[in-house]
């Protein structure tokens, strides 16, 4: 059975992932850190400690092939990749094999800007749109899950 897992942290499109997993029947996680802590119905939570990556090392080990991750992170989203699983952004971009490593190396073009002084624009504000894009895009995997299960 297909399960969505939701990289919790500061995650904007959690209701409408949660709504949707209950359209397909699929079981719905979030994992979060302890700062950040919900709890929905609908869905089973996960509360790890803090750290770096605490929250990407858990979700990991517990996708398996076929199953969702939502997150807005390009390293977890590679690793899920790796693991056979179907990442997507809270924008609906699906994360893939022809894309990810572009994803990986403008992440560390950026971060090499900022190491070194420089400042970037950050993500504009996100709107309804933004929201309904992403509903589009996820309720589009999950009938391509359903249909292959």
């Amino acid at each position: 059975m297909t399960t969505i897992l939701i990289d919790a942290d500061a995650c904007p499109v959690v209701t409408e992932t949660i709504l949707i997993s209950k359209q397909f029947n699929f079981d719905c996680i979030l994992i979060c850190d302890t700062a950040h802590e919900m709890h929905r119905e609908g869905a089973e939570t996960i509360i790890v400690s803090k750290g770096a990556d605490a929250v990407d090392f858990v979700l990991v080990n517990k996708v398996n092939k076929g199953d969702i991750v939502v997150t807005q992170d390009y390293g977890l989203a590679a690793m899920v990749l790796a693991k056979q699983g179907h990442p997507i952004d809270q924008n609906g971009r699906l994360y893939t094999n022809d894309n990810i490593d572009q994803l990986l190396y403008a992440r560390h073009k950026a971060q090499k800007v900022r190491m070194a002084g420089g400042r970037l624009r950050g993500p504009k504000k996100r709107s309804k749109e933004n929201n309904l894009t992403f509903e589009i895009s996820l309720k589009e995997l999950c009938e391509k899950i359903s249909v292959t299960n």
